[in-house]
């Protein structure tokens, strides 16, 4: 009768665990599902914060197993929710049969939640105590994830944490000293206090302690104390960093016409379509009145020594005629055979390239093809072999600014933007995102292009095939822009911008610096707590 009892008692432990591991698994996939919405084009920057702090507190109730799975499903829900637009030009536009498409998908998003998942485990598999886990280690190793992800298998750097912030919080002021990475930081950071806090005043704090563990600094009552003046001090400290103007004006302001075709991805590239699709395009440009006009991404589908000598010579009379130059998307062959994914200049000043440097995976390479040639045959890609430009061209001098040329998925990676900086006076991002439909990715794509000029303190210019086509200031605030699915030129007077952010100076070096120093002072705290107990 006895082991009977403690037999059923056990049962309804096992089951009552079973139900807590599996509530705390979907839990976390909601808040990483629910933390999608603090992006564009929601741009509710709150949200990645409490719903950080909420999978933090989830880990402080895990053992470092249990608080991995809790990371993986918040990244599996943040993923599948964020950056499943894959799906659209894998199925929509690439051919992928929709089950395979849907599988690869997943597969993509399963390998993502991976990074979320390392910091569960190492946030909890790391003895130090609670209030140093949640405030120094998690939100370092958080950061440290990230930037992993943005460079592990040429990276995918994509909804980072800190690109949440921008333009409206204030720890967007972050981003010209500690490029968007130390946005993420200071985002973690508090999310990491925002428990502390929450736990102090729901009394989780370390009664029954020895003596000696009571003497410690970080006692919870301490770091309460310490947990809201640390918050108020970040956020201040944003705030404040916000109002300071780290470029200047260089030069007079330049008109400049950003043109969006609107050619739906799925006719871009048939025969039958050609000659309409170089139509619309001179004829946007010929009713363009910028000093400076720029073409989206390959917005001319042919090889550049395909095209009609007299139609490159009309453009380039074109810009004569405005008294600036145009720049043109369009794919470049060299006679080694090689191609690029290009944007040239025509008109008043010399003839001069921009090679597309990193390249998208699948996209425009083929990484493992021998191992991947099943995949790499269902996908209905144009040009998918692309030889990838050099790290250090410099900036393009055309209508009396110097012009860092980026293309399409390259904005997306911040230490490389910088390598023309403080050279060049402005940003020109053009893009093709008609592969993504209408998904939230071109909005996700814009407000990533928002962060680059904050971080460089220069006017960034995106002309786009479909959109967001758009002009954005130094501060990271959207100052024109034309409708998605449009024919139309956005055209507008600019500034152009000299001088160099502390981001664009050191670059990434000065937040990994940071997360040392963090990992660091949680080890000096794990090891006076072995030395207490």
């Amino acid at each position: 009768m006895v082991s009977d009892e403690i037999a059923n008692k056990m049962g309804r432990l096992r089951v009552f665990a079973l139900i807590l591991h599996h509530s705390s698994f979907i839990t976390a996939f909601v808040l990483g599902a629910a933390a999608v919405a603090g992006f564009a084009p929601f741009y509710f920057f709150p949200l990645p914060i409490l719903t950080l702090a909420a999978l933090f507190a989830l880990w402080q109730a895990a053992d470092a197993r249990r608080a991995a799975l809790a990371g993986y499903a918040y990244g599996l829900g943040f993923f599948l929710f964020g950056v499943s637009w894959v799906y659209v030009s894998m199925n929509d536009f690439g051919g992928m049969p929709a089950p395979l498409a849907a599988l690869v998908t997943l597969l993509f998003c399963m390998f993502l939640a991976l990074f979320p998942a390392a910091v569960g485990y190492f946030t909890r598999a790391l003895p130090a105590p609670r209030p140093v886990q949640l405030a120094l280690l998690a939100p370092a190793l958080w950061t440290l994830a990230e930037w992993l992800r943005g460079w592990v298998l040429t990276g995918f750097p994509w909804l980072a944490a800190g690109y949440s912030q921008t333009p409206a919080s204030p720890l967007a002021g972050y981003a010209p000293v500690l490029g968007v990475y130390g946005v993420t930081l200071s985002a973690a950071v508090t999310a990491g206090l925002l428990v502390v806090l929450w736990l102090r005043l729901t009394n989780h704090d370390e009664r029954g302690t020895t003596s000696a563990k009571r003497k410690l600094r970080f006692t919870w009552r301490s770091a309460a104390h310490y947990s809201s003046f640390l918050m108020v001090a970040i956020w201040l400290g944003g705030w404040g960093l916000k109002q300071v103007e780290w470029t200047e004006p260089a030069g007079a302001p330049v008109t400049v016409s950003l043109l969006q075709g609107n050619v739906a991805q799925d006719l871009k590239w048939r025969p039958d379509r050609l000659r309409s699709t170089l139509d619309a395009y001179r004829r946007l440009a010929e009713s363009s009145t910028g000093r400076l006009i720029v073409f989206p991404e390959t917005a001319l589908p042919l090889f550049l020594d395909q095209l009609p000598p007299d139609y490159l010579s009309a453009l380039a009379g074109r810009a004569r005629r405005n008294g600036g130059d145009i720049l043109i998307g369009v794919p470049e062959r060299l006679a080694s055979g090689e191609y690029f994914n290009s944007v040239l200049s025509y008109g008043s000043a010399p003839t001069q390239t921009y090679r597309k440097s990193h390249l998208v995976p699948f996209g425009e390479f083929i990484p493992l093809r021998p191992w991947l040639a099943g995949i790499v045959g269902r996908l209905a890609i144009p040009l998918q072999d692309f030889a990838r430009g050099a790290d250090d061209q410099k900036p393009l001098a055309v209508a009396g600014q110097r012009v860092a040329v980026n293309i399409s998925y390259e904005v997306v990676f911040g230490e490389e933007i910088i390598r023309q900086l403080p050279e060049a006076t402005l940003l020109v991002n053009v893009s093709n995102v008609a592969w993504f439909g209408r998904s939230i990715a071109p909005q996700q794509q814009l407000q990533i292009s928002q962060t680059r000029a904050l971080e460089t303190g220069r006017t960034m210019l995106r002309a786009t095939n479909t959109g967001v086509t758009a002009a954005i200031d130094p501060h990271g605030e959207v100052i024109a822009s034309v409708p998605e699915f449009v024919a139309a030129t956005l055209t507008l007077t600019v500034q152009g911008y000299s001088g160099a952010t502390p981001y664009v100076r050191w670059g990434n070096y000065a937040v990994l610096a940071l997360i040392l120093a963090l990992l660091a002072a949680a080890y000096r705290a794990r090891s006076r707590t072995a030395r207490s107990a």
